[in-house]
């Protein structure tokens, strides 16, 4: 059960961020957020009203802290997806994401042999190897300055998020997963407030088209789905093996990349996927 509820996170988790990636292309990372963020947080409100546990103050501390992580997360994946190709930052962000709830489960005594360390290690390796694109002259976006940079902000925050969500427990039902979409939204608006403030005054670009509109909404309501799958999921097992396998949501980012936009990969990147795979799996199987 906590696998398959780990693995259908992941399956959401990927769609969603295709979605939200896309929407991000159409439009920007703010705009995008300003609406599948209140959308998410209506509906997980919605669904807790329905559930009938009153929330406790732990589960509210914990949810609302992990929320404030997965917002600064989603600002610099959505950045990263809109100048960068979909197909290496999804599997880096998530990379990055998966090693920070197997160190955090280490800390807490989670003991495994030495099978996840060396996965762990592939991990990092893959990183490197999916960030590589030959061929490219003149400077470009997607280096450390750029996109890639992006994408491990956006793996660590997810992480720290899987992690701070684990603590939650299921005491209070699901209002964890309502303030932790009240802390994504938090984090968001002050974005937007700050750049109102700031000499310049960049606009948030509104929305515009059905298909942007959809695929916005899309990504509100999908991710609202991965994270209570995740939610039941780390609550029945232990937070590395579960953070991993939600992890693998990439490979399904990756397939709508390869199907609708046609991106190809170099022969380095598609290494890295083999490897970051082989990493994800030895970790799971540990």
């Amino acid at each position: 059960m906590v696998t398959v509820m780990a693995l259908t996170a992941a399956l959401f988790y990927g769609v969603g961020d295709f979605f939200g990636g896309a929407a991000s292309r159409r439009a920007t990372a703010l705009s995008v957020l300003t609406v599948s963020i209140p959308l998410g947080l209506a509906v997980m409100a919605v669904a807790a009203l329905f559930g009938g546990i009153a929330p406790d103050a732990a589960g509210v501390g914990w949810g609302l802290a992990s929320g404030l992580a997965s917002g600064v997360g989603f600002l610099a994946l959505y950045r990263a997806l809109a100048i960068g190709p979909m197909s290496v930052v999804a599997p880096v962000s998530a990379l990055a994401g998966a090693v920070v709830p197997v160190v955090a489960g280490l800390l807490a005594g989670e003991r495994f042999g030495g099978t996840v360390l060396f996965g762990v290690v592939l991990c990092v390796a893959a990183i490197g190897l999916v960030s590589m694109e030959p061929g490219r002259e003149g400077p470009s976006p997607w280096g450390w300055g750029g996109g890639l940079s992006l994408a491990l902000v956006a793996g660590t925050g997810f992480g720290i998020f899987f992690v701070l969500l684990s603590y939650a427990g299921e005491g209070g039902g699901l209002w964890p997963l309502v303030l932790s979409r009240a802390g994504v939204l938090t984090v968001v608006l002050g974005v937007v407030a700050f750049l109102a403030c700031s000499p310049s005054r960049p606009s948030v670009t509104r929305l515009r088209g059905r298909t942007t509109w959809a695929l916005a909404v899309g990504a509100g309501v999908l991710d609202v789905v991965a994270n209570v799958a995740y939610f039941k999921a780390v609550n029945a097992g232990m937070l590395s093996v579960v953070g991993v396998l939600t992890s693998l949501y990439p490979a399904v980012t990756v397939l709508l990349a390869w199907l609708v936009h046609k991106e190809r990969l170099q022969v380095a990147q598609r290494i890295g996927l083999l490897v970051a795979l082989t990493g994800v799996a030895l970790v799971t199987s540990g």
